[in-house]
């Protein structure tokens, strides 16, 4: 369900400029009851200027006078025009430099422990290169005499149920 853009300063101006009980206004901006209750003490968000739903088209003041007659009748946002955001995804995730040079045995670990993984696989966890990958698997990485076979979980390069899920789908197939 939407919420309004800026629930605390929508809470501070409701809290203000109307009769509804906090529960109301705890519903309607997913707040919990006791930071709106906060709220109207000055407890909390003391610098926070206050916004009126009315005119960023959140509320009808015709809603608000049927809410402030019925307690137990909650504000329902006004749809909008305007599209919600869609979440952003993950996108790739940032190797702190300590890790990276323990990818190479990561990679090692998996052609090692697991021959039949395709190398798009080892990518994706990993966070590599197809050439890197391919390199250590054709053994012409250009430090190969120092690359060890190490648990990419123990390395903190991925998490163990991505190992666990590439274990059962490719040492299965032999």
């Amino acid at each position: 369900m939407r919420k309004p853009l800026m629930p605390k300063a929508t809470a501070s101006w409701l809290i203000d400029n109307t009769s509804l009980s906090f529960k109301q206004i705890s519903e309607f901006v997913g707040l919990h009851i006791l930071e709106i209750q906060a709220i109207a003490d000055g407890e909390v968000s003391s610098g926070i200027l206050p916004r009126n739903p009315l005119e960023s088209g959140e509320l009808t003041k015709e809603e608000i006078v049927k809410c402030e007659k019925n307690e137990n009748s909650l504000l329902n946002i006004k749809n909008s025009d305007i599209p919600i955001p869609n979440a952003k995804t993950k996108g790739s995730r940032y190797t702190p430099l300590s890790k990276r040079a323990d990818k190479p045995n990561g990679i090692y670990w998996f052609i090692k422990n697991i021959p039949d993984i395709p190398d798009s696989k080892i990518c994706k966890v990993i966070g590599t290169t197809k050439k890197t990958v391919q390199s250590i698997r054709d053994r012409s990485y250009w430090n190969m005499q120092n690359v060890r076979a190490q648990n990419p979980f123990e390395l903190g390069l991925c998490n163990k149920e991505d190992i666990e899920k590439i274990i059962d789908k490719y040492k299965n197939e032999n």
